[in-house]
Order: C-alpha cells, then structure tokens, then sequence
C-alpha cells in the first residue's frame, strides 16, 4: 500500500502549498498563510490522505499498473490517474493541478532527516533565468518564449550529507639546501629530515548526490554550497507545491567513494602542515582509523531543460539554480544558424575593407 496525500487549508478545505519567499503555507482560494506550527497540530484533519494500491513489479499482473518505471496514483481530490516516476516523491495532478505527496515514498527507510526549504520564489527564478541566458550570445530564440519558460520547475533533490573523522599519519624525509659564497668558493650544506606528522581531521557536511539519474548533471552539483544551517526537520509540508524524487543511491554504494575524497582531503590538510623544507620526498599517509556519519536529506534546486531539434535525446541543455541561495549554473544551446551568419557577415565586412584598403595602396 502506498499513501498519497494533499495537505488542505485548515480555514476553507483548499490546497496549501509552502511560499519561499515568506517561508509560510499558503492558500490560494481564501488566501491564508500559516506557519507549520500553525498545521501541524492540525494535520490529521487537514491533510487528506489517500492509500492506493502499488503493483509489485516482480510479478505479471494483467491489471499492473506499472509502467516500465512508471507508477498510477489516484488524485485525492479529483481522482484522475497520476504518472510518476518510482523515485517521484512529490508531483501536481495534470487535470486538478493540486499539489500531491506520495508520502510513502518519504516515509519509513527513505524518510529524509531534514530538509532545506526553497527560499526563491517561481517569479523570482524565472527573472533570474531571463536575465542570465539573454547575457549570452547566440542562443535559440525559443529557449526564452513563454511556453520554454514556464516549464522551469522547482525539485527537492534526495543528498547524502555526510560528517567524517579520520586519524592518520605522515611520514616522508625531506632536506633543507643551503649554498653561499666563501671568497672563491661556493658552499653548499645539506640536512636530511625524517618527517612525521599526526593528527586527526574533521569533515562536516560533504554533499553527495542520491538519485541515479542526476549523476551526469554536472550542473546539479554545481549549484552547491547550500546553507545547511537553514535546514528543517522533515516535513512532507515542505513538498507541497513543488516537485520531490526520492533516493535510489543508497550510502553504501557510495561509502568507498566517499571514504577516498575524505582521505584525499585529510591527506592535503596534514600534509600543508610540512613546510620550511627544500624538498618533501618519498612520501606515505596512512589512516587506521576511520569514521562517518550521513544524513538523508532534500535539497532545493530550480531546474529548466531544452531539447532543440538537434539536440541528442541523452544530452538535453540545463539550466539550474540553487532554490536557497541563488546561485546559477547551466549549459546554453547555440543557435548555429545565427552563429554562421553572423560570422559570415563579419567575413564579409573583413574582405570589404581588405578590398578598400589595397584599393587605396
């Protein structure tokens, strides 16, 4: 069984969804805002909950739902049929157009610890994003029409946020040369050193993506660093009205990669403590003792996506930006059209005043 659910306005029954920008629960039909300190003490009688049947995807029902790695969910409010994705979390009725939690896939094992929440309101993303791709040259004319723009959406993304301490040690011989000049002679002195340093390194809040397909978007991680200070416990509230995908990388597939980044770190911090020397050499680091600590949590990002009619169907253009603190990262689609007229006009205006200028030689 899985539960869908619609959080509702605890004044006139309507949908709430979060507003970033006064980090309030708003409804749209009687306009009220709440706090979550307002809902939730309410939220057994304002949230309507749905449990619907999920098909197992191992077995051959001819009534299954599922669709390659597609799911149906009745909408609580109108029920018309919603198509998800497995890893979707939190989505909008095509038909309603109210804002629907799958809230089984937020609970139990991928129940998130926290949450950062959007702080960047649509409107304000949107402007952003006008305002950055119209700065570049050459650029489709039909990546800023509205029908393009309306498509940008804002997604909780699944992050493992992870803590590391590590105690290692670093051994390598070094040597201090010194050369001056005695009269007519040149002297050189050289001391040999073995080094030995020791320490214990501390890492907090390392960002590593937990969703599959979000791993050769480079842009999605180039939006960091979030404010993870700013984060919330989890509350399915959070997601109302935006866009959510669950985990399906789980820690340990990532723990060996994690581990070596993290040593990786640790060896440069101890290592920049060697200095006053010629020469570093033959060096080794060692850490015995390793521990770490991950959280499960979802982070804000804005995100708009371009398929031009060259565009290869596994390479669509993106453009991303960090739902909390603003930052903008993205790749831009050429229009190659207008690159080579205008490269054939300034061609053109080149050999022209060639042409002048040895007429007049």
């Amino acid at each position: 069984m899985s539960e869908v659910m619609i959080h509702k306005c605890p004044n006139c029954d309507g949908p709430l969804t979060f507003n970033p920008t006064t980090q309030l629960f708003h409804c749209e039909y009687c306009s009220g805002d709440f706090t979550e300190e307002d809902i939730t003490s309410l939220v057994t009688s304002t949230s309507e909950h749905v449990e619907v049947e999920v098909p197992d995807e191992t077995t051959e029902d001819p009534n299954d739902t599922t669709i390659g790695t597609l799911e149906l969910f009745s909408c609580p409010t109108c029920g018309a049929e919603v198509v998800t994705e497995s890893t979707t979390a939190a989505t909008f009725c095509y038909y309603c157009h109210n804002p629907v939690v799958l809230s089984g896939r937020v609970s139990g094992e991928f129940l998130p610890e926290s949450v950062v929440p959007f702080a960047i309101e649509r409107k304000e993303a949107i402007e952003a994003f006008l305002k950055w791709g119209k700065s570049k040259k050459f650029v489709p004319k039909d990546f800023f029409d509205n029908e393009q723009v309306e498509k940008i959406s804002g997604v909780y993304f699944p992050y493992w946020v992870v803590d590391g301490d590590m105690s290692g040690t670093y051994r390598a011989n070094a040597k201090n040369t010194r050369i001056w000049i005695a009269g007519d002679l040149e002297m050189t002195e050289t001391k040999y050193f073995n080094v030995v340093r020791e320490g214990q390194v501390s890492f907090k809040n390392l960002v590593k993506n937990a969703l599959k397909k979000n791993s050769k978007v480079a842009m999605i991680d180039s939006v960091q660093p979030f404010d993870l200070s700013k984060a919330k416990p989890f509350s399915s509230k959070y997601l109302s009205g935006f866009l959510a995908d669950k985990r399906d990388v789980e820690y340990e597939d990532i723990k060996g990669e994690v581990q070596a980044e993290l040593q990786s770190y640790g060896t440069s911090v101890i290592k920049n403590t060697v200095t006053g020397f010629t020469q570093v050499y033959q060096e080794s680091m060692n850490f015995p003792k390793f521990e770490d600590k991950q959280k499960y949590v979802l982070l804000p990002i804005w995100i708009l996506t371009y398929r031009g009619k060259n565009t290869p169907p596994d390479e669509p253009f993106y453009y991303a930006m960090n739902g909390e603190t603003g930052k903008i990262s993205g790749k831009l689609p050429v229009d190659k059209k207008r690159l080579f007229f205008r490269s054939a006009w300034i061609f053109a205006l080149i050999f022209i005043l060639l042409l002048i200028g040895g007429w007049f030689i």
